[in-house]
């Protein structure tokens, strides 16, 4: 996907970008490229690939959720910073939380961001298992997202805890949605959450399957979630 192609198939969504905009995105890949020389963020890195698999995918999930509006988002496991950075970039007014267990990633992001001249965006070096039971941050979110972190029964648990009763958990997912789905109602249900839709659509070009799962916060999580680092992996609620 060329940078034509990504501003005219959002523009086709209904989201356009300005002459900034496109120069942010511009700038995002030249840094997530010289930076990938020194550690590794991604293993994609041509030029057409990060537009499509990185910058559109991340986008994806305005297709079916209103950014429109101003939303305090926590972003947990975002790597390089997807999807939010590339979010942030169409949709400036959202406040951005991106927490990683990396704090070289945190270092690429808050240089990231300094050089886009994003505003209303902080970088947090935890887990989030620890990070789930911080007051600071526990249940003070409209939208938690993320994005190939962990299998849904393990995601539900590192995200949810950090929803506001009330809010949205937007997990983005591949082909494997359905199964992981299944195997995660559970703990979906424990968490507080209830399913509000699952929305399949093809990648162009490429026409691989993405799914996008939003999930309400419908009541208060209980306190002994998240578990310790490393438990929700090891012992899922499944």
């Amino acid at each position: 996907m060329n940078t034509d192609q990504f501003k005219a198939l959002l523009a086709e969504k209904g989201i356009q970008l300005s002459q900034k905009q496109m120069e942010q995105y511009e700038k995002y890949y030249q840094m997530l490229v010289e930076w990938n020389e020194k550690m590794n963020l991604t293993a994609i890195t041509e030029k057409p690939d990060v537009y499509l698999k990185h910058f559109y995918d991340s986008v994806s999930a305005a297709f079916y959720f209103d950014f429109n509006k101003p939303l305090n988002l926590c972003d947990v496991g975002a790597g390089a910073g997807f999807p939010s950075i590339p979010i942030k970039i169409a949709f400036p007014e959202i406040k951005v939380t991106i927490v990683d267990s990396l704090n070289k990633r945190i270092t690429f992001l808050e240089q990231l961001s300094k050089e886009l001249g994003l505003e209303g965006t902080t970088f947090i070096h935890d887990r989030a298992e620890t990070f789930g039971q911080n007051p600071a941050h526990r249940e003070q979110y409209e939208v938690v997202m993320a994005r190939a972190v962990a299998r849904m029964s393990v995601l539900s648990e590192l995200c949810l805890p950090l929803v506001k009763v009330g809010g949205t958990f937007i997990a983005m997912k591949g082909n494997q949605a359905g199964e992981e789905l299944q195997v995660g109602e559970k703990a979906i249900a424990v968490l507080g959450g209830k399913l509000q839709s699952a929305h399949s659509f093809t990648l162009p070009v490429e026409e691989s399957e993405r799914n996008i799962l939003i999930i309400n916060k419908q009541k208060t999580t209980p306190k002994k979630y998240p578990r310790k680092p490393g438990t929700p992996n090891k012992t899922p609620i499944e």
